[in-house]
């Protein structure tokens, strides 16, 4: 393996587990069934967001999408909304498409809301498993994969905040290039989004970056083996052992009856509408039980999902667990309940089981 650079922030004990949620910034609809203007849905995901940090959750996250069924396209200009009205959340994007974004223009934005946040910002850096960006900004699907390991090398450089030197095929280079603002604790807290695939993996370990495992399908279990393939990797370059995180979808509920009836029509509406662009079939009723009994949705009442999160964490050894508490069109209203469970009483509980 080459040689990677020493880790530019420090290792999460696992004993301090962050516990964080994630949303796209769904479309929504009102309690009537209606859809919310895309400007309502942005300024819900604000309150969501303050709630959030209002109620002890570690961590809030915000993804980036450039389709009609999302209403987020630019998650930092969010992030910094929430920012100023949020005190101690750390703040990131969940994720940045990387691919077809330039490394020096995420970097900067990064460090803006690093320092609009007093140092709570965050980036999770993926290569995006929607399309819709690469012809939108002129990339070529065919260039997939050489966009990202390219633009990921070229951002790790510039985590040092130094002077970068860079040339590769997919910018122009940089010579001694300097990039603004440095953050005031000289680099931003970055992740490696991954889907399951071994060379993720290994690249992750690689730049010396935390990985940040997206569990969508199946038993945390299933995804043991690219835990221990990180922290192979990172024995094998020579560095100590960095944070391992999950990103799974969910919902709180006050009942694990309510949870899973509030939650499967929407999650079968965002689920049924991907599919149809990807050839799977519609998801049944059967098939979201299945998940949430033994798999990747975490839906119940605070103690079900809190139990669930625990093993999780155990399982794979984490350093942070992020619910995506978003599904599809769920009204703004149940979305702000999920919140307040997951911050009050699921938060705490993870911490009671782990101890």
């Amino acid at each position: 393996m080459p040689e990677s650079p020493a880790p530019l922030q420090p290792v999460l004990p696992r004993a301090e587990v962050q516990l964080g949620l994630d949303t796209f910034g769904d479309v929504t609809v009102d309690d009537s069934g209606a859809p919310r203007t895309y400007g309502q849905v942005l300024r819900e995901v604000v309150e969501q967001g303050v709630l959030a940090d209002e109620v002890g959750v570690d961590a809030f996250g915000i993804g980036e999408h450039h389709r009609d069924d999302y209403a987020v396209s630019s998650p930092e200009l969010v992030l910094a909304a929430i920012a100023s009205r949020t005190r101690r959340m750390l703040l990131g994007t969940a994720v940045t498409v990387l691919s077809s974004d330039d490394p020096v223009r995420v970097y900067e934005k990064a460090a803006t809301l690093d320092g609009l946040s007093g140092g709570r910002a965050e980036v999770t850096l993926g290569r995006g498993s929607f399309t819709e960006s690469f012809p939108l900004f002129g990339f070529r699907l065919a260039d997939y994969e050489r966009l990202f390991s390219e633009k990921l090398g070229l951002f790790a450089a510039l985590r040092s905040e130094g002077a970068v030197t860079w040339q590769g095929s997919v910018r122009g280079p940089l010579q001694g290039a300097h990039v603004y603002p440095k953050t005031e604790a000289g680099t931003v807290r970055t992740w490696v989004g991954v889907g399951g695939s071994p060379e993720s993996v290994v690249r992750a370990a690689q730049h010396g970056i935390p990985m940040m495992l997206a569990v969508i399908g199946g038993a945390a279990a299933r995804f043991a083996p690219y835990a221990d393939l990180y922290r192979r990797a990172l024995a094998e370059l020579g560095l100590p052992e960095l944070p391992v995180g999950v990103h799974a979808p969910g919902f709180v509920a006050d009942t694990d009856a309510q949870a899973r009836e509030l939650m499967f029509p929407h999650f079968k509406a965002n689920r049924d509408r991907i599919g149809a662009e990807r050839g799977w079939g519609p998801t049944s009723r059967a098939q979201f039980d299945a998940e949430a009994d033994e798999g990747a949705v975490f839906a119940g009442s605070p103690e079900t999902v809190a139990r669930k999160v625990a093993d999780t964490v155990r399982t794979l050894g984490l350093s942070r667990f992020d619910l995506k508490y978003s599904n599809g069109p769920m009204p703004h209203g149940q979305l702000m309940r999920a919140v307040e469970l997951y911050g009050t009483q699921v938060v705490p509980r993870v911490r009671e089981l782990l101890a």
